[in-house]
């Protein structure tokens, strides 16, 4: 990881701890896959991808979530899921665009 990807993961970690929810886990890699955040949000468990971008040239942050990288992402929280009960789950994703953050809740959902 990059040193700008490592602050991004950072501010989005304080960004989203600032709004509640408690960060589990950081990172969470398996063969396939890789989780940025694990949180907790009330009972729901929050599987987190976050995304920096520097420029808006190729569509910005959201639009690198790819429906292959959500397969990945799905493949990890499944991987982390094994043998722990959730009532609940949801994938969110914390976009960086130049100065702005966005969180987006129910960013999408496991395929």
């Amino acid at each position: 990881m990059t040193a700008a990807g490592a602050l991004a993961e950072e501010q989005a970690a304080r960004f989203l701890a600032a709004r509640g929810l408690k960060i589990l886990a950081r990172n969470h890699r398996c063969r396939g896959g890789e989780i940025d955040l694990v949180c907790r949000d009330g009972a729901t468990l929050v599987f987190v991808e976050v995304r920096l971008r520097t420029s808006r040239a190729f569509g910005g942050a959201a639009a690198s979530i790819t429906p292959a990288k959500q397969r990945r992402i799905a493949l990890a929280a499944r991987h982390y899921l094994a043998g722990k009960p959730w009532p609940a789950c949801r994938f969110d994703a914390v976009l960086l665009d130049g100065e702005s953050i966005d969180w987006i809740k129910n960013a999408f959902d496991a395929a």
